[in-house]
């Protein structure tokens, strides 16, 4: 019986954190056709590279910021520099941008939900 109701319980825990995840989670096609999967990290959501050249490249950590908004810094795999970065999630699209001095120069891309 006590077996039982530890199982429920922790199903139930699954299914609560399932529910609770923020929309940015999950696994995005880049501009270059690579596999970002974006994960809860330390209170921020964590971006790593699944594939292509750099797999495995931890590329950047964003905050949400509100309705859809995110903040935070992201990471150039080809040169390994950190820019501020922003992102804006509609549907099944992310728009990052990274931005150095200032916000002057700036790079941005759009990502598609896998």
């Amino acid at each position: 019986m006590l077996r039982r109701m530890i199982v429920t319980l922790g199903l139930t825990a699954l299914m609560i954190g399932a529910a609770l995840a923020d929309p940015i989670e999950g696994n995005w096609k880049t501009r270059d056709g690579d596999t970002a999967a974006i994960g809860g990290c330390g209170g921020a959501f964590c971006i790593t590279l699944k594939t292509g050249e750099y797999a495995g490249r931890k590329i950047g950590k964003m905050s949400a910021s509100g309705d859809g908004n995110y903040e935070g810094e992201i990471t150039k795999p080809s040169n390994g520099k950190t820019y501020s970065g922003k992102a804006k999630l509609t549907g099944n699209s992310l728009k990052l941008s990274g931005c150095v001095l200032g916000g002057l120069i700036c790079e941005s891309q759009t990502w598609t939900r896998q």
